[in-house]
């Protein structure tokens, strides 16, 4: 049986991140995104479609499946126990090279159904509290002056890495 691929997005505040995470997870071959916080939704309380999502989700958010959960451990706990190996993207002094992940949990992630992506706000990341729920934290290691990348490019990276691990 394949292993699935998820998306937690987590107190993401640009509504064109979210869209760009639709699009990156339905290319990617992901099975779900989670949105979780004060993330955007495709569609309001109304059922009207979200304009800056769907600029830049181009129609992936009306087809790819995704569930909301006002608390990310909700998510969490809930991919948990489908037996989802949860995956932080943030730097920390605990995270790994992204590049390194496969060979160092490669073996462990046989004991498991798929793996889950966590994405964190834009500004502030990822919390303690957050990290500690997780079973890895994978960085992006920066090259030039800047600390870090667009969360949106971020995600479309760690994903399609991920991707060849399942």
């Amino acid at each position: 049986m394949k292993k699935r691929l998820y998306l937690i997005l987590h107190n993401i505040r640009s509504l064109y991140n979210v869209g760009s995470c639709f699009r990156t997870a339905d290319g990617a071959g992901a099975a779900k995104i989670f949105l979780t916080g004060y993330t955007g939704k495709p569609v309001d309380k109304f059922g009207r479609a979200n304009k800056e999502i769907k600029k830049t989700a181009l129609g992936a958010e009306e087809i790819f499946l995704w569930e909301y959960c006002k608390n990310v451990s909700q998510a969490i706990e809930k991919l948990k126990k489908e037996k989802v190996f949860v995956v932080a993207l943030e730097q920390s002094p605990d995270a790994i090279d992204y590049k390194i992940f496969r060979k160092k949990y490669g073996k462990k992630l046989n004991d498991f159904t798929g793996i889950a992506l966590v994405v964190g706000n834009e500004v502030r990341g990822l919390s303690s509290r957050i990290l500690k729920k997780c079973g890895a934290t994978i960085e992006i290691p920066m090259a030039g002056r800047k600390e870090s990348l667009n969360a949106a490019v971020a995600c479309g990276i760690a994903l399609f890495e991920l991707r060849e691990i399942i």
